[in-house]
């Protein structure tokens, strides 16, 4: 990538693709794994504690806090953690921010079998969960219940394998959900409230939250 590119979004099953520029937003966390690669010499984020981590590859655990320095060239990779390839991110990567240089390679080739395959960790329940709530917005009882625990088990399950509440799981999901309402060419207030959101500007709000992006940048980036 140059920096001449223009900026593209991508989402496939498991995970989505970023690539573009990054111009140093706020502090956010995601509800995927994510990777970011540089374009070309190395990338750069802090943590809320003001540490600098910097590295032709950096791999960002779930709900880890953390803002991208600003950077003309970028690929990032948002892995969902109920797949196969955040196995392999969980095995090798401590939680929080870790410099990753032998990613400083990867592309969507390496990452796109396995991340349509499901977590061979995860308690299956739990990934059966994290799939429906992907498609859905299903309240908490019927979604326990399709699963066969209580809600409370279902909550205290999600904190145990994925260290994040059940509650931001499904922010995340409706994110995922809005963006490929928006790729598939709703309008951007329709794309919010079919993702679950109450309106536009609550969808522009948790995006910059867990993303540190705003809508208008995907648009852009979506073509």
């Amino acid at each position: 990538m140059n920096s001449q590119s223009a900026p593209s979004l991508s989402i496939s099953d498991g995970y989505a693709v970023y690539r573009g520029p990054v111009g140093g937003g706020p502090i956010h966390r995601h509800g995927a794994f994510q990777i970011v690669v540089a374009g070309r010499d190395e990338v750069a984020m802090v943590d809320p504690a003001g540490t600098r981590y910097q590295a032709a590859a950096l791999v960002v655990s779930p709900m880890a806090p953390h803002r991208i320095l600003a950077i003309r060239d970028l690929i990032t990779y948002y892995i969902e953690p109920y797949c196969l390839f955040a196995d392999r991110l969980r095995r090798r990567y401590a939680g929080g921010i870790a410099a990753a240089p032998e990613l400083g390679e990867l592309r969507e080739h390496d990452v796109a079998a396995a991340c349509r395959r499901p977590s061979q960790e995860l308690d299956p329940r739990l990934v059966a969960a994290l799939a429906l709530l992907a498609d859905s917005d299903l309240a908490m009882p019927a979604l326990a219940a399709q699963i066969g625990l209580s809600p409370q088990r279902l909550r205290a399950l999600a904190r145990r394998e994925l260290g994040m509440p059940l509650t931001r799981w499904r922010v995340w999901s409706r994110l995922h959900r809005a963006v490929a309402a928006l790729q598939a060419g709703l309008p951007l207030a329709e794309a919010a409230t079919t993702a679950g959101f109450a309106d536009q500007a609550h969808f522009t709000r948790q995006m910059r939250e867990m993303m540190g992006l705003t809508p208008s940048v995907v648009l852009r980036a979506l073509g």
